[in-house]
């Protein structure tokens, strides 16, 4: 992520009475296998570590050590290939760190460890063949996303189309590493009801859906909270008009084009505003600019000319704290997205009291509903994300139910220690048990995707007051 994350604070005090170790579970053996781990199991791992399960995780990458697992790191033996058909290009590398992930395996089955289950991100091919090394293990796969040629992000954004057939043929042979995971898989989780319905129908009675959780603890509103740009000479804090923008990297997936055409207009209607604006110069998804070309050198060139830069300040990539002091003395968050994985920040602005500004687009309405607890525009309408903006800062006073109401979200329905974690310990306990969970129902999941009825939305917000 481009916010530097901490190290799970949950191991000396796992579960907090909520899940604790019993004699009921016996001690397992659990293998974790995330090209970058901890990523996604940042919690879970050390949380199954401290009631006293033997964890070990295999990774190329990744960042200290989590307190109880062992890890250990391996490296892929070969290049792709330059010269090979580019529709096949992703499905190599993908079976290049599915080799080298399969021989740190059978190293580790040369040494004896056999896991009780498989906690595996396919997303990169390191879960193919660990069947093949343990295969009387369950796995349970950690499920993002699979690509659809209608109504997800390909083709979603007009300014980057590209050639109709090759593109398709394209995205078909992107997922041939997901459904042959999906095949290989005991049981799946993914963290939204959304991203589990963009799997192929025939697979979804084998899904869980479990987000990875929040921190609403430590991510929460803060009155007393600070924000330093020294070489700015700024100090924020709660009150002052601070607009936020949040991408892992800066590029049009987020919507920071989009987000960038709209900063003049914000501007010219908010002459105090600060933007405050995160993340790196890399892209993660989508395709790539020319050789040493950024997004934001991009977007600058198209609008930097009618921008006051002084009330414009990309801070890179920051530490954890950091990012939530900033958070804190938000005081509107802007979240863009295609229709793509939820990122985690926009969860943690609700979780800091902050109104976010959303696009309306399938994962973001899967948790805000528009005026409730938080605003949602068009991705594309650069007046509408500036006239949302304009509103919550010109009436603060009634935007203090609305934040209320998104913090609430956030501990109801994404807390990290109430509600995601017992219940992924759970998920990893049924599954290698072999009771698995009920199934995925998919209609349930489509309901709660629609956004309710304009008159349904007033009259649960009425309820709610």
């Amino acid at each position: 992520m481009m916010i530097c994350r901490p190290e799970s604070s949950l191991a000396p005090r796992a579960f907090g009475g909520m899940v604790s170790p019993s004699s009921a579970v016996a001690r397992m053996r659990v293998l974790f296998v995330h090209q970058n781990f901890p990523g996604q199991y940042l919690h879970l791992a050390p949380a199954l570590a401290a009631r006293g399960d033997e964890v070990v995780a295999l990774a190329i990458e990744g960042e200290k050590p989590l307190p109880g697992v062992r890890t250990f790191r391996y490296k892929p033996q070969r290049r792709s290939s330059s010269s090979i058909h580019p529709w096949v290009a992703d499905i190599e590398t993908k079976v290049i760190r599915g080799e080298a992930a399969a021989q740190a395996a059978l190293a580790l089955h040369a040494k004896g460890f056999r896991p009780d289950v498989i906690c595996a991100h396919p997303g990169w091919g390191e879960a193919l063949f660990l069947k093949d090394v343990f295969p009387e293990a369950p796995l349970l796969s950690f499920i993002e996303f699979f690509y659809r040629s209608d109504g997800a992000d390909f083709g979603f954004d007009p300014g980057f189309a590209e050639d109709l057939l090759p593109g398709r043929c394209r995205l078909r042979m992107k997922n041939a590493n997901s459904l042959l995971n999906l095949d290989a898989a005991d049981w799946c989780v993914s963290p939204t009801e959304w991203q589990a319905s963009t799997v192929p129908e025939r697979y979804r009675d084998r899904f869980s859906i479990v987000h990875d959780g929040i921190d609403t603890d430590r991510v929460k509103p803060e009155p007393r909270a600070v924000v330093k740009l020294a070489k700015a000479g700024l100090t924020l804090r709660p009150g002052d008009e601070v607009i936020t923008f949040v991408n892992r990297n800066m590029e049009p997936y987020r919507g920071f084009h989009i987000f960038m055409r709209a900063l003049p207009e914000i501007q010219r209607r908010r002459p105090n505003a600060i933007t405050l604006i995160v993340g790196g110069d890399e892209v993660s998804y989508g395709r790539r600019l020319a050789e040493g070309e950024t997004w934001r050198q991009k977007m600058l060139a198209e609008v930097g000319e009618r921008l006051d830069m002084d009330r414009v300040r990309f801070v890179g990539r920051i530490p954890y704290p950091e990012f939530v002091a900033m958070l804190q003395v938000s005081a509107v968050h802007v979240y863009l997205t295609y229709p793509f994985v939820l990122s985690w920040s926009m969860l943690e602005a609700m979780s800091a009291g902050c109104v976010v500004v959303g696009s309306a687009t399938p994962p973001v309405q899967e948790v805000i509903r528009d005026g409730d607890n938080g605003l949602l525009v068009d991705f594309f309408s650069t007046e509408a994300i500036a006239a949302a903006i304009d509103r919550v800062l010109s009436h603060p006073d009634r935007m203090a139910e609305l934040r209320a109401r998104a913090r609430r979200t956030a501990i109801e329905r994404y807390d990290l220690r109430s509600v995601c974690l017992p219940r992924h310990v759970a998920l990893v306990d049924a599954v290698a048990s072999g009771g698995l969970p009920p199934r995925f129902d998919a209609e349930t999941a489509a309901a709660r995707l629609r956004p309710p009825a304009p008159e349904t939305a007033l009259a649960e917000s009425r309820a709610a007051t």
